[in-house]
């Protein structure tokens, strides 16, 4: 047999191999309804030549995360091992692309997750955005950013707050115990005056409901200076997707619904913004963050700065933060045209709106030309998680 025949029969050998164990390695929890299938990395399309090693970064950075601003649900233990794993091969030295792909091909079985309706998972599209902002009210910038209420309790899954909607993430406490925390409305005329929360202030409200779709930001000072804004909290009422609305209310075709079109009907009409955006019940606090590198990308719920096209946010009661993910997309370029993903890529955020267990959102980057990308996306994905063996 030739030297290359040989090396073919052995690398087929070990694919039997690897799809054999991860057929028998347990499949990662699922919600009612949803689909676990066994595959091996050489059934999917593009692996070989992803660059393992970019993944690996990520997945690494993320091992030695600090606590996450948003809960999620707990590290499995298995996958706090592979991270230790991780931190040994760091200290050893720099990680290549074929050290890199050993690492994840050894360390993970491979699970293409299907939704309880559908044959495929879906993907949106979020980014940083930047705005004109100024640290006092003005004439110019009489929108108020807000910093997250001392009052204000996220609630966890193991929480049982008798009588409260159980749809209601977060809650007020108070002396007699938990109440509803005000709603979009209710913010906007007043409820939260007086307390000193007032970190920032824009130009509209319109840039202020941008800016919590997005959940972090860049704000441009009057001086040229840049503030970084990250997620700190919400109201905790549930959250209403505006571009559905705008479509049903317009016989907008659901595929035309872009965020630069919704965004552009609202600059358009300020009395419309405001009746529409009041519809969104739930409201988003920041913090600011002054010490992130202007090269960084923002915060995201696990706690770390994003990576462009390498981070996504998924359903935090579906899975936990710093789980690899194989996805294989065909999305807008933003440029008018098409670019085939198929990568690996980190959990690294999530959103109100990303729900499921084959639904994720992916990070683009920071600027005008992501926003417009990312609006761009509302398209399949094939969804495989790596399961810690």
């Amino acid at each position: 047999m030739s030297r290359g025949g040989a090396g073919a029969a052995l690398a087929f050998v070990a694919a039997l191999g690897l799809a054999s164990v991860t057929a028998a390695a347990p499949s990662p929890p699922l919600p009612p309804g949803a689909r676990a299938e066994a595959l091996s990395p050489a059934a999917l399309p593009g692996w070989a030549e992803d660059d393992h090693a970019a993944a690996f970064a990520v997945f690494a950075r993320g091992c030695a995360a600090d606590p996450p601003l948003r809960q999620g649900v707990p590290v499995p233990e298995r996958l706090a091992a592979v991270c230790d794993a991780a931190k040994a091969l760091v200290v050893a030295g720099p990680v290549g692309r074929a050290e890199a792909r050993a690492f994840f091909e050894r360390h993970f079985s491979f699970w293409r997750i299907r939704p309880e309706e559908g044959a495929t998972g879906f993907t949106t599209g979020y980014f940083e955005p930047e705005f004109e902002g100024s640290l006092s009210r003005s004439d110019a910038f009489p929108t108020p950013l807000y910093g997250r209420p001392k009052d204000l309790v996220t609630r966890f899954s193991e929480d049982d707050w008798p009588g409260l909607d159980k749809r209601l993430s977060a809650a007020r406490r108070t002396a007699a115990g938990f109440e509803p925390f005000p709603d979009r409305t209710a913010i906007g005329t007043g409820a939260l005056d007086g307390q000193g929360l007032e970190i920032l202030w824009l130009r509209d409200p319109v840039d202020r409901f941008v800016l919590q779709v997005q959940g972090s930001g860049r704000v441009r000072l009057p001086d040229g200076a840049v503030t970084r804004l990250t997620y700190s909290g919400r109201n905790g009422h549930p959250y209403t997707s505006l571009g559905r609305v705008l479509s049903r209310r317009e016989a907008i075709p659901p595929e035309e619904m872009t965020m630069d079109r919704l965004i552009a009907r609202l600059k358009a009409d300020p009395a419309f913004a405001r009746d529409l955006i009041r519809l969104n019940a739930s409201f988003v606090f920041f913090a600011r963050r002054d010490d992130l590198p202007p090269e960084s990308g923002p915060i995201g719920g696990a706690g770390l700065p994003l990576t462009p096209l390498r981070s996504i946010a998924v359903d935090r009661t579906a899975w936990p933060y710093g789980l690899p993910v194989w996805i294989d997309a065909t999305i807008p370029d933003g440029a008018g045209g098409d670019e085939h993903l198929a990568r690996l890529v980190v959990a690294q955020d999530t959103g109100s709106a990303i729900l499921g267990p084959a639904r994720m959102d992916l990070f683009v980057g920071s600027g005008a030309a992501a926003g417009h990308r990312a609006g761009l996306i509302r398209h399949p994905v094939a969804f495989t998680v790596l399961w810690p063996r």
